[in-house]
């Protein structure tokens, strides 16, 4: 059976269309479109009319996608933008208009705990265990151990996105951009209290960049080359060089500047990992409704 998910992010609207696999998740199709609502959410508080009608059409475009592939259930998820927009029910109902499909907003404990048990659909880690997820309007962590699922998680309402809009920095950004980002970054992260993990992993758009700049495992001492990289070229330069979208570029420093201070938490490197918040939706929708499959519910 297929299913699909499309979350609805502060930087990117995201599709997948899946179904189980003996390894996990075997991919249908894809689809992705930078839509930025979270930009409007840090400037203005709202989503503005203009990325409500943007946002709308990238649902009914996707809703179409998954149900040519088949997709036997489709689940709509809105993560930050839901919980930070002032006019947060106006955009679940576009959406939910658009889509012809129900809508609902994650909480951030949900979201947390979705990338924790997506990422560990890739991996068999042998203990305790954190996943971070850097998105574009907030910051999940998760810790726990693949028996026991995720047992603390914790989310903060500052992502690259919102950062990038909070502080703007010069391109390339200057030793001090990058200071005051961190400490920005270091402030939203002062109450979390992560219990100390065995290893951690990486998730997200975030991770994903990072990794094409310096690597699969991100520590002190490959962060600190990430940071010598954005300090050193321009977006423009980086995202040619890397086959890095320029959009993602220009909220790196921001983005990197949160994984430094959570990897400075956790204590161990961080991996980037393959999946994350809509590989754990696709494993519970599959999981809860196993007879559904031969009655095409959507």
């Amino acid at each position: 059976m297929n299913v699909a998910v499309v979350d609805v992010g502060s930087n990117t609207i995201r599709l997948l269309v899946a179904a189980r696999s003996g390894r996990g998740l075997v991919c249908a199709a894809r689809g992705k479109r930078v839509v930025g609502l979270g930009a409007d959410v840090e400037r203005l508080g709202v989503v503005s009319a203009p990325k409500l009608a943007e946002a709308a059409d990238c649902l009914h475009a996707f809703v179409a996608i998954a149900r040519a592939a088949e997709a036997e259930l489709i689940d709509v998820v809105v993560a930050s933008p839901g919980r930070q927009a002032r006019n947060a029910d106006q955009l679940v109902h576009t959406l939910s208009r658009a889509g012809g499909v129900p809508v609902r907003v994650l909480s951030r404990d949900e979201e947390a705990r979705l990338a924790f048990d997506g990422a560990l659909a890739h991996v068999r880690p042998l203990g305790a265990v954190a996943v971070c997820d850097v998105g574009g309007g907030s910051t999940q962590l998760a810790v726990g151990t693949i028996a026991g699922g995720a047992a603390w998680a914790r989310s903060v309402d500052l992502g690259s996105l919102r950062l990038s809009a909070r502080i703007p920095v010069g391109d390339p950004p200057s030793k001090n951009d990058l200071a005051t980002l961190r400490a920005e970054a270091r402030e939203a992260l002062a109450r979390v209290t992560p219990p100390l993990p065995r290893e951690a992993i990486a998730v997200g758009g975030t991770a994903r960049a990072l990794r094409k700049l310096v690597g699969r495992t991100l520590g002190p001492e490959q962060l600190k080359e990430a940071l010598r990289l954005l300090r050193r070229d321009s977006a423009e330069a980086l995202a040619a060089r890397h086959g890095i979208d320029e959009w993602r570029v220009r909220a790196l420093p921001a983005g990197a500047s949160l994984v430094v201070e959570v990897q400075r938490l956790l204590g161990v490197p961080l991996e980037v990992g393959r999946g994350g918040l809509r590989e754990g939706l696709a494993l519970e929708l599959l999981d809860r409704t196993p007879l559904r499959q031969a009655g095409g519910a959507r």
